[in-house]
């Protein structure tokens, strides 16, 4: 199972069994585990708008549902995954994830967030020059002396000139960064290139990569959200005969000459998810496709209704209307998309720095004075050859500082220093610098992780979301191993299911057929007559299309009766039948094969087969659950709680 189906599971089936501290009715007992009322009463309420199934949202199908889901976790542990190393680190991983959304100073994240937006509405267009720099170099003075003779170079001389003389893409980088925005670039970079206006540019500044200035060459508003509709010709074709860059000139001769955008997407577009709406697309902002060329085309329609030539971008041949451009949406309405971001960039760090003062203020901390010095005194040479190893008279049990109850010795920060020393492999730097940078990174860590690893006791809403997932983590990894890979890797089973069920797996009605397009119905009967008296279509492409003019376009292949490319009245025999009118246009079809229903292979139809099989697998193996764990409902509870929620 891929990671992201993972997390889909998670968010739509982990259900919340936290503890409840009322004291109130069990309402269900699972293998002698008591289930209270106010547990399935929150559930229930939480999980209504998910469930699709109209049955489960009677309560006592809610409830098979539930005990069903608390079957499964009795049996995860029993199996004891909830002891597999895997299960526990993937678990700690998303526990880390979860705690920084709770672990955020709000003052700074509002500051950031407001700040995030302002950038956003504006798109930079900027180069820059680096000169590279290790991150915890100290002695930056030849590097800063460096950047800044390179600055007064790009005033004097220029960036072409500059970029043809120094750009080594090593130590030196001269580059046209184009336009961007906020989340772009790295933060710092981001700053420095926000506060420089328009025409200069920056004086030195450091980021994790080095030192650079940047210059500013352009400052616009953002060009919004667009929402367009296209044609898309792809570069590979099934049909040998069609040449794409033909295909979509054709295309535009014949709305050019009048025909219907929408209609010419559904019967020609391979892009088949915008094709049946008549190509229209969901609505995008710059930077948001995978291909520059598509968004420049779209945004730089003028006016609704507007149409792009032909042009090609790495997935085809493309046309694009314009259907609708929206200005840049309120700050409120992007302020809970932003505030993630946010939270996942590098200004986290400056969230974090806020949080550690917070934290600080809120816990009793003692701190050793003189461990600083200590560490400095132990330190050697070897440090910066990986070579270091702690002192035998290191006074391990000392303390480095405390939290609260919880003690940090000179042991655990020695361990650190002997585990980091790779970062510093080959540098030079004073051993001070080391101990400050090193005593800092490890205070905000131990706080930080102090903070998480108290977070349960401390935040009711974090308890119960990481209860959550833990128990939804664990019924993942659970179906995986009872379901969902033994129906996917019993080859047997799988084939006896299939022959049980085939009658379920058909194919519809299909045709192979070489199908004669046009607006003109004049055009349509010329071509039904010159078809019918066994033209091939090369002929009558040369005798009715022109460089001027594209009265034909021709398409061949195997198509379900149901195609929306296919007219609904074609006979389902072979030849030529009449001219049909379908998609405001006239179609001359050939039936050259008919194929008609039946049963799919089981290769045809793995993916059904084996989605069915599946549940069959589950409903089997929740059969025996039932049989495994004695489950007990209390009847006076369900009729108490079925009363709640019908006066809900």
């Amino acid at each position: 199972m891929k990671t992201n189906f993972k997390w889909l599971f998670l968010a739509l089936f982990a259900l919340n069994f936290s503890f409840s501290q009322e004291k109130d009715e069990i309402l269900l007992t699972v293998d002698g585990e008591p289930i209270l009322t106010s547990e399935f009463l929150r559930v229930y309420n939480k999980n209504l708008d998910l469930v699709k199934d109209e049955s489960q949202k009677d309560v006592d199908g809610y409830l098979k549902l539930f005990t069903e889901y608390q079957l499964k976790l009795k049996e995860a542990k029993r199996l004891k995954l909830d002891e597999d190393t895997k299960y526990l680190r993937e678990f700690q991983q998303y526990k880390r994830q979860l705690t920084k959304n709770y672990l955020s100073e709000n003052k700074v994240t509002d500051a950031l967030v407001q700040e995030a937006y302002d950038r956003s509405i504006i798109d930079l267009n900027a180069s820059h020059v680096l000169v590279r720099l290790d991150e915890s170099t100290s002695d930056t003075l030849a590097a800063y002396n460096q950047i800044l003779k390179l600055r007064d170079r790009f005033l004097n001389e220029g960036f072409d000139a500059l970029r043809a003389d120094v750009h080594n893409g090593q130590s030196i980088f001269v580059e046209d960064l184009g336009y961007f925005s906020a989340f772009k670039m790295v933060y710092d970079f981001e700053t420095a290139a926000y506060n420089t206006p328009k025409g200069e540019i920056s004086m030195p500044f450091r980021t994790q990569f080095g030192y650079h200035v940047v210059k500013i060459n352009d400052r616009r508003q953002s060009r919004g959200t667009v929402t367009a509709a296209h044609i898309m010709i792809a570069l590979q074709q099934k049909d040998s005969t069609i040449d794409p860059e033909e295909r979509i000139k054709d295309i535009y001769k014949k709305i050019q000459q009048g025909e219907s955008f929408a209609s010419l997407a559904k019967q020609f577009s391979d892009d088949k998810s915008s094709a049946k709406n008549g190509g229209k697309l969901a609505p995008f902002k710059s930077g948001q496709l995978s291909s520059i060329e598509f968004e420049d085309q779209a945004f730089g329609l003028a006016e609704n209704g507007d149409m792009s030539a032909p042009f090609k971008t790495a997935y085809g041949w493309h046309i694009v209307k314009r259907i609708d451009l929206e200005p840049n949406p309120s700050f409120e309405v992007q302020k809970p998309q932003l505030e993630s971001k946010v939270k996942r960039d590098t200004r986290s760090k400056l969230i974090n720095t806020a949080m550690v003062k917070e934290l600080k203020s809120r816990y009793d901390i003692v701190e050793n004075l003189e461990s600083k010095t200590y560490f400095e005194s132990i330190l050697t040479d070897d440090f910066f050859r990986r070579a270091w190893k702690l002192p035998e008279g290191l006074e391990a049990e000392k303390t480095l500082f405390s939290i609260n109850n919880k003690k940090v010795t000179y042991n655990d920060f020695g361990k650190h220093l002997f585990s980091i020393q790779r970062a510093y492999n080959g540098r030079k730097t004073s051993f001070t610098n080391v101990i400050e940078r090193e005593y800092e990174k490890y205070f905000e860590r131990e706080i930080l992780q102090f903070r998480e690893e108290n977070l349960e006791f401390e935040n009711e809403e974090f308890a119960n979301i990481l209860k959550e997932y833990r128990d939804g983590l664990l019924l993942f990894e659970l179906m995986e191993k009872e379901v969902w890979n033994r129906a996917s890797k019993d080859s047997t089973g799988l084939e006896q299911f299939y022959q049980k069920h085939k009658s379920n797996y058909r194919w519809n009605d299909r045709v192979e057929v070489l199908m004669a397009s046009t607006a003109d119905q004049s055009i349509a009967e010329r071509v039904l007559k010159m078809m019918q008296n066994g033209k091939a279509k090369e002929e009558i492409e040369a005798e009715l299309n022109s460089e001027a003019k594209k009265n034909i376009i021709f398409t061949s292949g195997v198509f379900d009766l149901n195609d929306n490319k296919l007219p609904t009245s074609l006979r389902f025999e072979k030849g030529i039948d009449k001219i049909y009118e379908h998609n405001d246009a006239f179609h001359v079809i050939e039936v050259i094969n008919t194929l008609p229903a039946g049963d799919k292979t089981l290769e045809e139809a793995r993916g059904n087969v084996v989605n069915d099989y599946q549940t069959q697998i589950e409903n089997d193996w929740l059969k025996g659950l039932y049989g495994r764990f004695e489950v007990e409902v209390n009847k006076k509870a369900l009729k108490a709680v079925k009363s709640k929620i019908n006066n809900q």
